[in-house]
């Protein structure tokens, strides 16, 4: 028995579906960002960036349910940082960045008696507060 509708008539035309992988928590539509690898023999469950295609025995979750993750009682979960995801500057960062400005526009003298008055090997170092250091201009 043939359909009323006819065949295909139902069907989503192609060009509505969306390319973007979904999470593949049941009910959540949000869109993927990481992908869980379980590692049977090792009791491992591995989270990572998203992978390049959807591969059958992974799953791939949003932001929300990745950041929730648990794995069963006697397994680890590996979580492997995404490398291409800019990192967040932290306070310390920034408190560290703006030292550097302030020290690096303070006159040379001055920053020389900051540094202790000890000159370091580097030709090109003329001031240095913990990690950072203040360099010469190689034009000069």
């Amino acid at each position: 028995m043939e359909s009323r509708r006819g065949p295909l008539k139902s069907a989503v035309p192609s060009n509505v579906v969306s390319p973007v992988r979904r999470c593949s928590r049941t009910a959540c539509g949000r869109p993927a960002v990481a992908t869980l690898t379980y590692v049977y023999a090792d009791s491992t469950a591995v989270l990572g960036p998203l992978a390049t295609y959807a591969e059958p025995h992974c799953y791939d979750l949003c932001a929300e349910h990745s950041e929730r993750l648990t794995a069963p009682r006697g397994w680890e979960v590996v979580r492997l940082l995404d490398g291409s995801a800019p990192a967040r500057p932290s306070g310390d960062d920034l408190e560290a960045l703006a030292n550097a400005v302030r020290e690096a526009a303070r006159p040379q003298e001055r920053a020389a008696e900051a540094g202790g008055g000890a000159r370091s090997a580097d030709p090109m170092e003329v001031a240095r507060r913990g990690h950072l250091r203040v360099l010469r201009s190689p034009d000069n």
